[in-house]
């Protein structure tokens, strides 16, 4: 085939030399546009490269050397990197359709086969490269190291991030963990060359370590007992007790996540790689002059942080709490609860009582601050005087008589009639009951103040009693109680004897209700009179005795006779009991 130029020549004048020179020529011509026909003869999906013919606002055209030419959007390229006309670039043949000869190219799937291609010539497994998070996908990250690959998010950080997407935008320093040339996949990993990165500083930190230097760190996890610090390399735990001199009840009172702190190294453990970080400690201690700042016997205004069963803590300044023990919290109430007296927050006045510098200990007292109403008592109630007031409580043994707020004075049961016997002061008082008494005994130091009913009364038992009955007396009583040991038999209001068991029949009695029952009204005979222990003495069988014939005075000496052998009295011991059970 000739090209037309070449035509004009032939048919004009020209020697057969030439002819057939020309005619080799355009031989040699076929034979390469053959070749480049064979050559183009290519697959979609291969690159090519081909010349810029044309760029219009929406393709660029290139000429590959095929049958027609291609178009790539202008899209793939951007505003700095449109070719310009005549430029060669490398293209991926897309798609070629046959019947209207369009050939798809694109520029962009090009670049990235090429960046592939470059990739795995220069990078293996255990390489670290630098790309910049292009955005989340499932599992991690798409990172761009010339190419996008992926980064698992248990890759990410040495501690799983919550949320991965903190992460898109940044440049990441990155480790292939893995490639899979087959299906161009490449892994990554950020955490390896973190953890790389933490060992060597890890292994730095532990030779340099000095006890009790100071160290900046970070904060990265807060637990109930404490906080992790990592000194840059490793981490160091700050406990909840070396975070403050004061009181907290939890680390985030003090700390957040991420903190910047600066700590002191209190101890380190290099073959388990364990060390002790304090806090408070980088500060001065607020007790170095806690003497001088809270002096034994100075008041203070502070605060109730705490309440405990045996007392509540009081703040009076940073760092620096005190116990107010719950016995040093009234002079007059008895105190269950401390809670009965303050409650979180309160503010109180306190006085400093001891301290303790090496333990960190201050005993505070509130009553102190307080004037001691048991300083006043010997001198307003002295013994004598008789006072009126409520009953406020009442026990076993006595009753409690309000003589002014927070001063009790105690009514026993033995003071409070001449004659009768009480086993309960309920048998005489009910609670809120208005009583006079006078005042028997003031002992400032046990804070105890001693009261009397009966001491308002003369004494019968020294005035009346001695003159009016005598032994050998023979009276009538009637039965009030029985006991395993006898009957109290009342002879005059509330004023009883006892009948003892042996005193009842001349018979052998097992029990009283053998012979007398509670309401009976019997005749007995006094046959004893004791006065210190106000005692009397009672006999059935001696009265009896008396109506079948016999002289008092012979009654009595039998009683008398008796005495030597078997006790016809029952024992303090035993009256105590009995009344005790009542």
């Amino acid at each position: 085939m000739v090209r037309p130029g070449r035509y004009a020549l032939v048919n004009g004048v020209i020697s057969e030399e030439d002819l057939r020179n020309e005619l080799s020529a355009a031989m040699d011509g076929m034979s390469q546009l053959d070749e480049g026909f064979a050559v183009r003869s290519l697959e979609p999906g291969s690159i090519v490269k081909g010349k810029v013919t044309r760029v219009t606002r929406e393709d660029v055209v290139v000429d590959i050397n095929y049958k027609a030419e291609g178009i790539v959007p202008i899209l793939e390229f951007g505003q700095a990197e449109i070719p310009e006309v005549g430029s060669e670039i490398e293209v991926l043949l897309e798609e070629i359709d046959d019947e209207s000869g369009d050939i798809v190219l694109s520029k962009r799937k090009a670049d990235r086969i090429r960046n592939w291609e470059r990739i795995m010539e220069r990078h293996d497994i255990g390489d670290v490269v630098k790309g910049r998070a292009l955005r989340k996908i499932k599992g991690g990250l798409l990172v761009d190291i010339g190419v996008p690959v992926f980064l698992p998010a248990s890759q990410v950080d040495i501690r799983r991030s919550a949320d991965v997407g903190e992460y898109i935008g940044r440049e990441l320093e990155c480790k292939i963990i893995k490639i899979d040339r087959d299906r161009r996949n490449i892994v990554l990993s950020r955490r390896k060359v973190l953890e790389e990165d933490r060992e060597r500083r890890k292994s730095e930190v532990l030779k340099s370590l000095v006890k009790g230097e100071l160290r900046r760190g970070v904060v990265k996890n807060i637990t109930d007992f404490g906080a992790f610090v990592d000194l840059g390399g490793i981490d160091g735990l700050l406990h909840i007790t070396d975070m403050s001199w004061g009181r907290i009840s939890h680390p985030s009172e003090v700390l957040k996540l991420d903190q910047q702190i600066e700590v002191k190294v209190l101890d380190f453990d290099l073959q388990r790689e364990r060390i002790s970080l304090g806090l408070k400690q980088a500060k001065e201690s607020p007790w170095e002059n806690i003497g001088e700042r809270f002096p034994v016997g100075s008041r203070h205004a502070g605060t109730v942080v705490n309440i405990m069963p045996y007392g509540c803590f009081v703040k009076l300044a940073d760092g620096i709490e005190g116990l107010v023990h719950i016995s040093e919290m009234s002079w007059t109430r008895q105190v269950s609860h401390p809670s009965e007296l303050v409650n979180m927050g309160d503010s109180v006045e306190v006085l400093i009582l001891d301290i303790n510098k090496d333990k960190h200990e201050l005993s505070l007292g509130m009553k102190q601050t307080e004037e001691n109403p048991w300083a006043q008592v010997e001198a307003k109630y002295p013994v004598g005087t008789i006072i009126e007031g409520k009953v406020r409580n009442m026990t076993n043994y006595g009753a409690f008589i309000e003589l002014e707020e927070g001063i009790d004075g105690l009514l026993h049961v033995n003071d409070m009639s001449w004659t009768k016997k009480f086993a309960h002061p309920s048998a005489l008082l009910k609670k809120g009951d208005s009583v006079r008494a006078v005042v028997l005994a003031v002992d400032q130091e046990r804070k105890r103040v001693t009261l009397g009913i009966k001491q308002l009364e003369e004494d019968p038992w020294v005035s009346r009693i001695p003159e009016k009955y005598h032994p050998s007396d023979i009276v009538k009583g009637t039965v009030t109680k029985l006991t395993n040991f006898g009957a109290f038999v009342e002879i005059e209001p509330d004023l009883e004897g006892l009948l003892h068991i042996s005193e009842m029949a001349d018979r052998k009695i097992e029990k009283p209700e053998e012979v007398v029952k509670v309401s009976d009204v019997v005749t007995v005979m006094i046959i004893n009179i004791d006065l210190t222990e106000r005692k009397i003495g009672l006999s059935l069988r001696a009265a009896e005795g008396v109506a079948a014939g016999g002289s008092a005075t012979e009654q009595l000496a039998k009683r008398k006779d008796s005495q030597a052998g078997e006790s016809n009295e029952a024992s303090r011991e035993d009256i105590a009991r009995y009344l005790k059970r009542d």
